[in-house]
């Protein structure tokens, strides 16, 4: 569930900068392409948060 909740959080961010990108009267290219990398750094922390969790779990089960 945090995952998820995770997710939407980031893409609630990533519209809210890109509206007020918008709004600021930044060319649409330039929004697109801050879009996709903010994705990009999201996807990122989401993979690594991820594998820390899974590592975790593999540490405590090797102890029994």
């Amino acid at each position: 569930m945090s995952s998820a909740l995770y997710a939407v959080g980031y893409l609630l961010l990533v519209a809210a900068v890109s509206y007020l990108a918008y709004l600021s009267h930044i060319p649409e290219s330039y929004i697109f392409a801050m879009g996709v990398i903010m994705l990009g750094i999201g996807v990122m922390m989401g993979l690594e948060n991820a594998h820390q969790k899974d590592s975790d779990f593999w540490q405590k089960q090797s102890r029994y």
